[in-house]
């Protein structure tokens, strides 16, 4: 099974429909266009292509009289489809979207679906979801606008995962500390795998890193300098660049780690067990899905892997904190032919047959409670699956997202150029104060 493409950053992502959307001309004559056949149409990066044919058929045989066209295509690719059709008015009627940036961008052209929700789920529906997913679907809703636009599909943790046969074989514990990180990667200078593969070329991947360090610094600090409530240049945001600084100046990265991307190479490195320590999500589980025939055996049944929270930094909090939120969201457009069966539609897939047949691939979390895969394939899959599911996704309280593309864009390259040596955290931050001025229009 194909591995899914990860997530880029949203500023990265609404700068390439700006840059590709003008010449990618009309859309096409069969595509999946709102019909008023009984037909749903769907469009989206995610789920892959395989495991959406099989939500669709569980689905289909679920709802009388349903039929739905669905065009899945990779992430930048699908941005640019998404332009084309919004600016042509022939949106599918149902959607994949990223929370803030994304929806936003189209919101004018979205059915708000709490009514949907409601009348699928009862009244009190919002309680079947993890609240982070809920908070992020709403992300940049207009002051006063309650409205979901979106609702999560997939949700996910960031996180470290650990080759556990690597560590065992050196003897090192999961580290639970900076210092412990910093110990373990030095202590395996030298070995024929990395101490701590860091794949830094993704502007994505550095965000979430950083975040997880500013969330164990400074809990919820970042997020109040975006509403300007806090500034950039706060002591405590610039010790957590400073912290991001010696992943690279203190050697515990990988040598040229600002050239390895996450997807494929720094993935296939951790998997093919090059690496003990790599920086992912509750995504990874993915590669042990019962499907696989030719997954590796570190990935089979998860048999070599283990996942944990980023280690604490010293004078931050004392527990490591929970970042995370959505992975994909849907949505309906307004000028659907069928309302009725697009919220069927969409509503199955987030808690019905659709989301059974989707989890059971363990493709990421659900943002709907209460789902679970019908089988497991080892009692180290069902462990690893209850931790991230059960015991940490009700928890994240730090979303992995900013909610402006500006400030996403513009932290992603600080945090490079940090890395790389141009910059130094006091200066970053300036910069990043700069930039979230002009975002909030006091400069």
């Amino acid at each position: 099974m194909k591995r899914r493409r990860r997530l880029v950053a949203i500023g990265a992502a609404v700068a390439l429909v700006a840059t590709l959307s003008g010449c990618a001309g009309q859309a096409s004559k069969d595509s999946s266009e709102a019909k008023s056949d009984g037909t749903i149409t769907f469009r989206s990066w995610s789920p892959i292509e395989q495991t959406n044919k099989m939500m669709i058929e569980a689905t289909e045989k679920k709802i009388d009289g349903v039929k739905i066209e669905s065009t899945i295509f990779n992430y930048p690719e699908y941005l640019v489809d998404l332009s084309t059709r919004a600016s042509s008015h022939t949106m599918p009627d149902i959607i994949g979207l990223q929370p803030g940036a994304l929806t936003q961008q189209y919101r004018s052209q979205l059915m708000p679906l709490n009514e949907c929700a409601e009348k699928t789920w009862g009244k009190d529906w919002e309680s079947k979801f993890h609240p982070i997913g809920l908070e992020q679907a709403r992300l940049g809703n207009p002051e006063g606008d309650d409205n979901y636009y979106s609702l999560p599909l997939l949700v996910q943790t960031v996180n470290m995962w650990a080759n556990s046969d690597i560590l065992k074989e050196e003897g090192i514990e999961i580290p639970k500390t900076f210092d412990e990180l910093k110990d373990a990667a030095q202590k395996m200078k030298g070995k024929p795998y990395a101490g701590f593969l860091l794949p830094a070329k993704d502007s994505w991947l550095r965000n979430v890193v950083f975040l997880q360090i500013a969330a164990n610094v400074t809990p919820g600090k970042v997020y109040e300098a975006e509403q300007g409530k806090a500034k950039w240049t706060d002591p405590k945001i610039v010790e957590a660049l400073g912290y991001w600084e010696k992943l690279f100046s203190e050697g515990i990265a990988q040598e040229g780690a600002l050239g390895l991307d996450a997807y494929p190479n720094g993935a296939n490195q951790f998997e093919g067990g090059k690496a003990a320590m790599i920086p992912l999500g509750a995504w990874w589980i993915q590669q042990s899905d019962p499907a696989k025939t030719d997954a590796p055996p570190l990935s089979q049944g998860m048999a070599g892997y283990e996942p944990f929270l980023f280690p604490t930094i010293p004078g931050g909090t004392d527990e490591s904190q929970l970042v995370g939120g959505i992975d994909v969201s849907l949505g309906i457009s307004k000028d659907t032919k069928d309302k009725d069966k697009a919220c069927q539609v969409l509503t199955d897939w987030i808690g019905g047959e659709g989301a059974q047949v989707l989890i059971n691939t363990f493709n990421d979390l659900p943002a709907f409670k209460g789902v679970n895969p019908k089988e497991f394939t080892s009692d180290k899959q069902k462990e690893i699956w209850d931790k991230m599911n059960n015991e940490w996704m009700p928890k994240v309280k730090y979303s992995r997202y900013l909610a402006s593309p500006e400030m996403d864009t513009a932290l992603g390259d600080q945090l490079a150029a940090i890395a790389s040596g141009k910059t130094t955290p006091e200066d970053a931050a300036k910069a990043l104060q700069a930039e979230q001025d002009k975002v909030l229009g006091t400069q």
